[in-house]
């Protein structure tokens, strides 16, 4: 029984940087995720004068609860859009001129909605050439708090941003949000607030933050749950077996509620205290699913959309328009290249039963397009890629440990 050793969590490893650069000591994190996008975040913090120190399988932040220890800073945020919106929120708790850029990806990717709420909470923030989108200047004085309203329907990150820099205000806040999505993330980062010291009570629409600040502590990070929907997902259309252990009962991410789909399409499903087992049974049925929550996952399901047995249809996951590309379409379009019949809407997408034809994938440099089509080509050997090397955004080993995989299912 294959059993797959996933890399940690994006989403815990981002959270995780963040709080433990604000709270009050020195922060351990175990197996954090080593990608792109994290080393990129620990490279702003680098940047903003806190101390990160790395061994192979943990690393350590000096933790600074009055902000950055520079008064002026470059940072450039690479592709990753947690860090492109957590870090200039870390930012505006201290006092100094942080300047901000990402590369020509992450500069198409909206911020505007957190960028003013930061304004409405008396923030100097300034977008050097499109609004609400990188570059920006963060002329940081320190927040005072207060109450701000916020549209986190685009993204659960810009929540996630406010929530993570309530203890550091001087009189906390409260966030009122007018549209949410991604729910889970936001449980994600509230609990793992609480790991470090804070509390958030909601009422109704309205997040409540007391000040107060975070302290240091050791922090183990799961295995991404994403990044696991590929090998489950891989599982279920093969007839195989595989195991991630470190993802159960208890696990923070939402994102394995895909399993759950899974097991309505015919896999079974077995979730334990410490790891969860799918097995295909050689089946997969059609199903209409709202993706909303697991917006991530939604490639992954396209991918095997074809080979079940009616059609399968995603709604309510217009948000993945906005992700490293119009996720949406970029499915539909590769689905087509393979010769499977798509259909989409503004917010929803519906794959046709077929028979997909190798083909070279256009990747749009998404990561989550490679990692989901190489399962699609697990019954259509000889897929290609433009830019295979995308995935270091996540995973830097992708490709080695699912070729690793395909060797142990069924043929």
């Amino acid at each position: 029984m294959p059993v797959v050793d996933i890399p940690g969590s994006k989403s815990l490893t981002a959270r995780a940087l963040f709080l433990a650069a604000a709270a009050d000591g020195v922060t351990t994190l175990v197996r954090p995720l080593r990608s792109d996008d994290t080393e990129g975040f620990a490279e702003g913090l680098t940047r903003l004068g806190y101390r990160v120190g790395r061994t192979p399988d943990t690393w350590q932040i000096d933790g600074r609860p009055d902000g950055p220890a520079v008064t002026e800073a470059d940072v450039y945020c690479r592709d990753g859009a947690t860090t492109a919106r957590f870090l200039p929120t870390l930012a505006a708790t201290g006092h100094g001129t942080y300047r901000f850029d990402a590369s020509a990806q992450m500069r198409r990717r909206p911020l505007l909605p957190l960028t003013r709420a930061l304004r409405d909470l008396g923030v100097d923030l300034r977008h050097e050439e499109a609004e609400g989108h990188h570059p920006l200047t963060v002329r940081a004085a320190g927040v005072e708090g207060g109450e701000v309203t916020l549209d986190a329907g685009q993204s659960s990150q810009y929540l996630t941003a406010l929530l993570l820099l309530g203890p550091l205000t001087r009189r906390g806040l409260r966030i009122r949000v007018t549209d949410l999505v991604s729910v889970p993330y936001v449980e994600i980062t509230i609990a793992m607030m609480r790991a470090f010291g804070a509390e958030v009570r909601r009422e109704g629409d309205v997040f409540v933050v007391p000040p107060g600040g975070y302290r240091a502590t050791t922090y183990a990070i799961e295995p991404d749950a994403s990044t696991s929907s590929y090998f489950f997902a891989a599982a279920a259309l093969t007839g195989g077996e595989v195991t991630v252990p470190g993802l159960g009962k208890g696990a923070l991410q939402g994102d394995l509620a895909f399993v759950d789909v899974l097991r309505r399409m015919g896999a079974d499903v077995e979730i334990g205290g410490d790891r969860t087992t799918v097995r295909g049974t050689g089946r997969l049925h059609g199903l209409t699913v709202n993706m909303r929550d697991i917006s991530d996952t939604m490639p992954t399901l396209a991918a095997i959309a074809p080979y079940a047995s009616g059609p399968v249809r995603i709604e309510d996951v217009a948000n993945t328009r906005v992700k490293e590309c119009d996720r949406l379409e970029a499915c539909a379009e590769n689905l087509r290249r393979l010769g499977v019949e798509v259909s989409t809407g503004p917010d929803w997408i519906e794959v046709q039963p077929g028979r997909p034809i190798a083909t070279d994938i256009k990747t749009y440099g998404d990561h989550r397009i490679v990692m989901s089509f190489a399962v699609t080509g697990l019954r259509a050997p000889g897929m290609t890629y433009d830019d295979p090397g995308c995935v270091r955004k996540t995973f830097p080993g992708f490709h080695e440990a699912f070729a690793e995989l395909r060797d142990r299912l069924p043929g």
